[in-house]
C-alpha cells in the first residue's frame, strides 16, 4: 500500500466534512430550519435517480451525473455559498470557485485530483447531457423546497417570480419536463401569494 496516497485520500475526506456546515439559503420542506449544502447534495442526488426519465436526454451516464452531483458544492468549503437572487458578481464567484477546486481537489493524489477536477468543470460548463441535466437537478431542488414551505424564504428575501424563472431557465437545458412542472408552480406560488408577480 503506498501510504503517503492513502494519508492524501483520508486527509481529502476529512476536509469535505466541512460541506456538512456550509448553510443555504433553501429551508428544509418542513420550514425547521435551513439546510447544508451536504443534505442538498443527497436529497439532489436521489431527486436525480427518480426523476431521471425526464431528462431530455434517454442515455445519460448516471454515474458521471452522481459524480457531479457529489462534487458540484464541494468548492462552497472555501467559497461559501452564494444566493442565487442577490446582486452577484457571477464572473467573481466563479473565479473563487475556480480557485477553491484547485486546492480542495489537489489535497488528492494527482491521478484523482486531476479526474475530479474534470468532471467538476464539466459540470460548470454545463456543455454534456450529463452536465445539462445535474444542473437542471441543482435548480429544481430549492424552487421545490420554497413552493412546499409556502415561499418562506421567497417571501422573506423579496424574490420575484421573474428572478425565479429567469435564474433558473436552465432546468430547461436538462429537462423541459421538469421545467413545465416548475413554471406550472411558480405561476401557482404567485396565485397563492407564496411568490411576487
Amino acid at each position: 500500500m503506498d501510504i503517503e496516497r492513502f494519508n492524501k485520500q483520508i486527509e481529502f475526506i476529512v476536509e469535505i466534512d466541512k460541506v456538512k456546515q456550509i448553510l443555504r439559503n433553501t429551508i428544509l420542506m418542513d420550514a425547521s430550519r435551513k439546510e447544508n449544502d451536504a443534505e442538498h447534495t443527497w436529497h439532489m442526488a436521489v431527486g436525480a435517480m427518480i426523476l431521471s426519465e425526464y431528462a431530455n436526454e434517454s442515455n445519460l451516464d448516471m454515474l458521471k451525473v452522481f459524480k457531479m452531483i457529489l462534487l458540484h458544492d464541494i468548492v462552497e468549503i472555501d467559497a461559501g455559498d452564494t444566493f442565487a437572487y442577490g446582486n452577484v458578481n457571477w464572473q467573481e464567484t466563479a473565479e473563487k470557485e475556480k480557485k477553491a477546486a484547485e486546492r480542495i481537489f489537489g489535497i488528492l493524489p494527482n491521478d484523482q485530483a486531476n479526474q475530479l477536477k474534470e468532471i467538476w468543470n464539466e459540470y460548470e460548463e454545463a456543455e454534456t447531457p450529463e452536465a445539462k441535466f445535474a444542473q437542471a437537478m441543482d435548480s429544481f431542488m430549492p424552487i421545490l423546497h420554497n413552493y412546499r414551505t409556502s415561499g418562506l424564504q421567497w417571501k422573506k428575501l423579496g424574490v420575484t417570480r421573474e428572478k425565479v424563472l429567469s435564474r433558473n431557465r436552465r432546468i430547461e437545458n436538462g429537462s423541459t419536463i421538469l421545467w413545465s412542472y416548475i413554471e406550472n408552480i411558480v405561476n401557482d406560488a404567485v396565485e397563492k401569494g407564496f411568490l411576487e408577480p
